[in-house]
């Protein structure tokens, strides 16, 4: 069995160009941890396309076990794009479960 770990944001910007710009730089700064942590075993995020009261950008990733999530949570790189992260978003939601 391994982990996915689901984390979906709310941008706080207002402006379409900001926000996709956001969008675009949460999933550029998560992109680039492949290869640079080592527990991440797939990563994929994506910006919301329908609009309306959904959450604006999704991380879904998967690990070998919950202490890998944790040396992932921990990494200084991750670190790094939770810092820009927080910086544009007004909420966050996070999941993480089993998949066999």
């Amino acid at each position: 069995m391994s982990i996915r770990h689901v984390v979906s944001w709310k941008l706080s910007a207002t402006d379409p160009a900001t926000r996709a710009g956001d969008a675009a730089g949460i999933a550029s700064r998560l992109e680039a941890l492949v290869g640079v942590v080592a527990e991440i075993r797939s990563l994929r995020v994506g910006a919301d396309v329908v609009g309306g009261d959904n959450w604006d950008v999704v991380l879904i990733a998967d690990f070998d076990d919950l202490a890998a999530v944790a040396r992932y949570q921990a990494h200084p790189a991750h670190q790094a794009a939770g810092t820009f992260i927080r910086s544009v978003v007004s909420a966050k939601m996070a999941v993480d479960f089993l998949v066999p």
